[in-house]
């Protein structure tokens, strides 16, 4: 009798998952800096977006940070050596731009402890291709098995 149930329950679970809401990152009018935040139960992070204008280094700088919200010590563990990783999509939500494109990284499991309050930061640098305009969206992930963040933010080249 259950058999009889479980195709239309596995069509009926893909409809829904199909047509379920898309996530969207908010876009932000122009700005030398802008900022997204979130508070998770143990960690607090911020990405701060800066945009250099054109006739500055015509580059944009992220910086994620990572705090400990909690009274105590806590230990963020990564698999590899890879700690964090920065993504930018245009628009259209395709990828233009990846951070670890074409790095190495050591296997080895590897672990950070943060004291209480304590903060760190990632920050990294892209340089847009010459003609490069319009809306993007920045990606930015910690990638702690045990404690894993990503914040998103929308930001506008002149």
């Amino acid at each position: 009798m259950h058999s009889r149930l479980i195709v239309p329950l596995l069509c009926a679970s893909a409809l829904v998952f199909a047509c379920g809401p898309l996530s969207r990152s908010a876009e932000v009018p122009p700005a030398d800096v802008a900022m997204a935040d979130t508070t998770l139960r143990d960690l607090a992070a911020t990405l701060d977006v800066a945009v250099r204008r054109p006739e500055a280094s015509r580059d944009v700088e992220f910086a994620l940070r990572v705090t400990n919200a909690t009274e105590k010590r806590l230990e963020l563990s990564f698999p590899d050596g890879q700690t964090h990783e920065v993504v930018i999509l245009d628009a259209a939500g395709r990828e233009v731009w990846r951070w670890s494109h074409d790095r190495m990284f050591t296997s080895a499991v590897q672990t950070k402890l943060l004291g209480a309050g304590e903060t760190t930061e990632y920050t990294e640098r892209w340089a847009p291709p010459t003609g490069s305009a319009g809306s993007f969206t920045v990606v930015a992930s910690l990638r702690s098995s045990n404690n894993p963040i990503e914040l998103r933010h929308g930001f506008t080249l002149p």
